[in-house]
């Protein structure tokens, strides 16, 4: 079956602010990063954590995400341009995020607000990874709705023909895989989370770490090339990047299962935890 795609990207305008456009992407990116808000505040409110240290933890990652996602567009897939041009790197507005960037820039934010705020790592991003994947799914669908990251072109009996890409042959929708795919693995570490009451710390920073970036390998089959010095290569420069993120989830998973520290939904350390209990 051939599918005809050419949705507007803006969902709407607002006349008063000169026509601004509001897209598509940004709603979806917008909805899944407030429903990871409110389930993390839900946590945060259960076991009376400071509500500053959540917003100053969405900070952390948000600027991780960025920073990262952007320096690995820059040096992962146009190394030479960016290297001749510096300033480029900071004309983000200009597009270029790369997710393997961004989920390294993620974790390294995390490390650090888990050491500034004295919070354990593991059992934090253990909590994280449910929202970060849902996350994951509506961004996917937001370049669906795009036109953009789009797949290669079929054998002409099946796919969609984006037309905003003034294209008449039809491609994988890899997006709308990703986004499933994604949305699969949100369900799943959430019945790990909530119904593995004897799993061990760890456990679900592995398993994301190893279903996401499997996924990536996979359908980055369907994908074009993005780097033009890698061309000829036997991997992507995506799949060669997946291939640490599934090695050190697999670290994370065999760990977890020799452990003898099982879960026990606190993600602070004493300090937290002395001050709760002055309370009670």
């Amino acid at each position: 079956m051939i599918l005809h795609w050419n949705a507007d990207p803006a969902a709407f305008t607002i006349p008063f602010l000169g026509d601004f456009s509001v897209r598509w992407y940004g709603i979806l990116f917008a909805s899944g990063f407030i429903l990871g808000y409110l389930s993390i505040n839900n946590f945060f409110k259960k076991h009376a954590y400071p509500d500053n240290d959540l917003d100053n933890l969405l900070f952390y990652m948000f600027m991780g995400t960025i920073i990262g996602a952007r320096l690995g567009h820059c040096f992962f897939y146009q190394p030479d341009f960016y290297l001749e041009h510096p300033i480029e790197i900071l004309k983000i507005w200009k597009g270029g995020l790369a997710s393997h960037g961004g989920g390294i820039g993620l974790i390294i934010a995390v490390l650090i607000f888990a050491k500034k705020y004295d919070y354990h790592f593991l059992p934090l991003a253990d909590l994280l990874c449910i929202p970060t994947a849902f996350e994951g799914s509506m961004i996917r669908l937001g370049n669906f709705f795009n036109s953009e990251i789009y797949g290669k072109a079929t054998d002409g009996t099946y796919g969609i023909v984006f037309e905003q890409l003034h294209e008449n042959f039809p491609r994988h929708p890899v997006q709308l895989y990703e986004s499933v795919a994604y949305l699969s693995i949100t369900g799943f570490l959430v019945v790990c989370y909530k119904y593995r009451q004897k799993r061990r710390t760890g456990m679900i920073l592995g398993l994301f770490l190893i279903f996401v970036f499997t996924t990536r390998m996979i359908l980055e089959v369907f994908k074009p090339e993005q780097a033009d010095y890698n061309q000829n290569a036997v991997l992507t420069v995506g799949q060669y990047l997946s291939i640490p993120f599934i090695a050190v989830g697999c670290v994370l998973v065999t760990t977890s299962l020799f452990s003898d520290k099982l879960n026990n939904q606190d993600i602070t350390n004493r300090r937290i935890q002395k001050k709760t209990d002055n309370y009670s």
